[in-house]
């Protein structure tokens, strides 16, 4: 399986299960050095069996929906196609909100909705579908709600007629497109996917 995590903050504990697991991919986006301090950087990258098979894409504080999607386009989808996940897990925290209290990025419910779909379609090709996904952070009681609506949305392919009050304010922030120090990150960590252990009949084996 591959677990894909998307809270504000590094999965450092996804991280020490599986470090040594070739049969579990895991891969971080997160805020760079938010916290834990000094955690989550390219360079922790698996041990042993399961060296390659951890990925950590730091992303600079204030990176929005053109960050964040380039992440998915150029490390997590040729990731998922290297490693041909039977299952998708996304660790779904909604603490990249822009409004969220204990982070510093800038996602809106269209980034959020647009992340989900790159998602589906990957996991539409790779696993037959296969995607979970489980609410972590997301701590702004206002705003978070309309964050999980349009996940769920997408999920289930329905557009209902609640509208974000906090998106046009969040949409227009400069931060939203693709900055050159965003690219930079995405791109140190695009160079990690060729690590990643390719599918082997025994892979399932691995111990925990």
């Amino acid at each position: 399986m591959a677990i894909v995590d998307w809270d504000v903050h590094h999965g450092n504990g996804t991280q020490s299960l599986f470090w040594e697991d070739p049969s579990v991919l895991t891969i971080s986006l997160h805020q760079d050095n938010s916290y834990p301090v000094g955690s989550g950087t390219p360079a922790e990258n698996g041990a042993g069996a399961g060296a390659g098979a951890n990925i950590n894409v730091p992303l600079p504080a204030g990176a929005g929906q053109g960050a964040y999607q380039a992440a998915l386009r150029a490390v997590v989808v040729p990731a998922l196609e290297r490693f041909e996940p039977e299952l998708v897990l996304v660790a779904s925290g909604l603490d990249a909100g822009g409004m969220d209290q204990l982070g510093r990025q800038s996602l809106h419910s269209d980034a959020f909705r647009s992340l989900t779909a790159i998602l589906l379609d990957a996991a539409g090709r790779l696993c037959e579908g296969r995607l979970a996904m489980t609410h972590e952070g997301g701590y702004e009681p206002l705003s978070t709600p309309f964050l999980g609506l349009a996940i769920v949305e997408t999920l289930a392919g329905e557009r209902t007629a609640v509208q974000d009050p906090w998106l046009p304010a969040l949409a227009e922030l400069p931060e939203q497109r693709l900055l050159d120090h965003h690219a930079a990150a995405v791109d140190a960590a695009a160079q990690l996917v060729e690590r990643i252990p390719l599918p082997t009949s025994d892979r399932g084996a691995a111990a925990v």
